[in-house]
């Protein structure tokens, strides 16, 4: 996740819910889409994308709640039962969206360390909102295939497998 290690905690903010992410991430979105604004109350969202089974729950549980989305297929937020913070996301609409988590970045220990690497729906983007020059932006989505990295590439084709297998 960062530079300086690929394990990071992080929880809610009322301490029940704790977890670790075992791996960097795939590929880290800052969306500024009307949707995360909505969501999130705030200007934009900054999600983690990691497999599902590299984000373990180290104490407490989650309540996972559907929520609709623009397109239409939803997703699954998982929240703290207690605070309310969701900490992480699966999207209906990413396949395979139980496999994937987008982490919630503000909810890690140290959030710092894991800025976006593609800043997505900037078209909607708040106009106070300043993106640093050298940041990679797009006005709505990108082609993962050309966007994410090699490693990245690769570890999601794992995924993908996973899914396949289990679906046959």
């Amino acid at each position: 996740m960062s530079k300086q290690s690929e394990t990071h905690e992080g929880g809610c903010s009322c301490g029940h819910v704790r977890y670790e992410a075992t791996s960097e991430p795939l590929i880290v979105h800052g969306c500024h889409c009307s949707w995360c604004q909505t969501q999130s109350g705030s200007a934009f969202a900054i999600n983690a994308l990691i497999e599902a089974d590299r984000v373990k729950v180290l104490h407490g549980e989650v309540e996972v709640i559907e929520t609709p989305s623009p397109n239409g297929p939803g997703q699954m937020i998982a929240r703290c039962p207690k605070c309310k913070v969701a900490v992480w996301s699966n999207y209906n609409m990413f396949m395979p969206g139980d496999r994937i988590r987008f982490l919630r970045v503000g909810t890690l220990d140290d959030p710092n360390l894991i800025p976006p690497d593609i800043h997505i729906f900037t078209t909607t983007k708040q106009e106070w909102v300043i993106l640093p020059p050298e940041d990679q932006v797009v006005d709505a989505f990108y082609d993962t295939e050309t966007t994410w990295s090699a490693k990245s590439l690769k570890r999601l084709e794992v995924v993908k497998q996973a899914a396949a297998d289990k679906s046959s």
